[in-house]
């Protein structure tokens, strides 16, 4: 098993380290001590933003892991560049076949393509204030505000040729629950419902109706009257528990 490569710096008193990997910069925090498996938390975007479950995690014994994919909203381009990176922790550094996932705002649309794409690699999903619908945000169809600036450079990282084509897309995670649910993934959601940016009621309630009816678990913690941000909670025990507990039922079933 290699050693990171690079001079370790401080990430809030523990160790990270800066590599590149399939052109992509990375970042991985090591824990004080490893658990045993090598158990690990992926983030999907916005490094180091309420860091608070991850930090929980760290000091459990986990690895913390990020690659920088330049804002491509879990377009098909970002999910092979994960691919490398999946890869190179669990071949290179022996990491646990299976990773939970955070996926903060746009970075819910990351961790559910790939949840989606590889279920089998996959411990655990938190979702905090979560894009699950890219006709909801960025494109703004019901109550979310459109950017389009972001909408139309989703439309670039996602290939499609025109803007009709994007809206009769059947890729985005509330369509594409089946294959977590089969898995047995089990879901979190932290959401503020009075989000204007990310409506949950597009967002977060579909995936709610649509993984419970195919069976799966999903468990949300609503903020009552909380706007976008901020997003985690003030006290990150119950998503650290979450994702222990989850970390734990995937290495019995392995």
């Amino acid at each position: 098993m290699s050693a990171f490569p690079g001079p370790a710096t401080s990430y809030h008193g523990f160790e990270r380290y800066d590599f590149v990997v399939d052109g992509c910069a990375a970042i991985v925090v090591a824990p004080h001590e490893i658990a045993k498996g090598r158990p690990w938390v992926w983030r999907a975007e916005f490094f180091d933003h309420q860091p608070g479950p991850d930090l929980g995690l760290l000091d459990h014994g986990f690895h913390l892991a990020f690659l920088e994919v330049n804002n491509t909203f879990g377009c098909p381009w970002a999910m092979d560049r994960w691919e490398s990176f999946y890869a190179e922790l669990t071949g290179k550094y022996n990491f646990a076949p299976k990773s939970a996932l955070i996926g903060l705002s746009r970075g819910g649309l990351y961790c559910y393509n790939w949840a989606a794409r590889h279920p089998e690699r996959v411990s655990c999903l938190y979702a905090d204030a979560a894009v699950c619908d890219f006709k909801s945000w960025p494109y703004g169809y019901g109550k979310a505000t459109n950017n389009m600036t972001e909408w139309n450079k989703l439309l670039k990282d996602y290939g499609f040729a025109s803007e009709e084509e994007a809206l009769a897309y059947k890729g985005n995670p509330i369509d594409n629950l089946e294959p977590l649910a089969k898995a047995g993934i089990p879901l979190l959601h932290v959401f503020g419902d009075a989000d204007k940016a990310v409506p949950w009621e597009e967002n977060t309630k579909i995936v709610q109706e649509r993984y419970e009816a195919l069976g799966g678990h999903i468990e949300l913690i609503r903020k009552p009257g909380v706007d976008h941000h901020p997003h985690g909670l003030e006290d990150p025990t119950p998503i650290v528990e979450f994702i222990l507990k989850a970390t734990a039922q995937a290495e019995t079933e392995a």
